[in-house]
């Protein structure tokens, strides 16, 4: 089972900046690749950014290009979201993700929710106007 935990989310001004983390615990699983997800009150869950574990590859929605980074370290199964220049309509719950398939063939392939085994509970990230 990988149990994944989100952390860092918290209420910030529009224009400043937050890092969220995500810690995978792994027992019996490899974990090819991580992604954000984030959800608005109201709206669907939306693809954020994504990260191949294998090359480091980076993939990121065209909303946040530019203003979000998203960086990890694969030994540890730990992936972080910087989030520069944040705007109101940034404010959602973010959930961390993991695949534990190698089946991310494609830049597309990170932004579906269903190639994606495993989610945290969430942290939610608040910008104030």
């Amino acid at each position: 089972q990988v149990q994944l935990v989100e952390s860092g989310g918290e209420l910030v001004q529009a224009g400043g900046s937050l890092r969220l983390s995500c810690a995978a615990s792994v027992r019996t699983f490899r974990i090819y690749a991580m992604g954000w997800f984030r959800q608005a009150p109201g709206k669907e869950r939306e693809f954020v950014a994504g990260i191949r574990w294998t090359n480091g590859s980076t993939y990121y929605a065209d909303s946040v290009k530019g203003r979000f980074t998203i960086s990890g370290d694969s030994a540890k199964n730990t992936v972080f979201l910087q989030m520069n220049n944040q705007a109101p309509e940034d404010t959602a719950v973010y959930y961390c993700a993991a695949a534990s398939v190698n089946r991310l063939n494609y830049g597309t392939d990170y932004a579906r929710s269903f190639m994606y085994d495993f989610w945290g509970r969430g942290t939610q990230v608040t910008v104030s106007s």
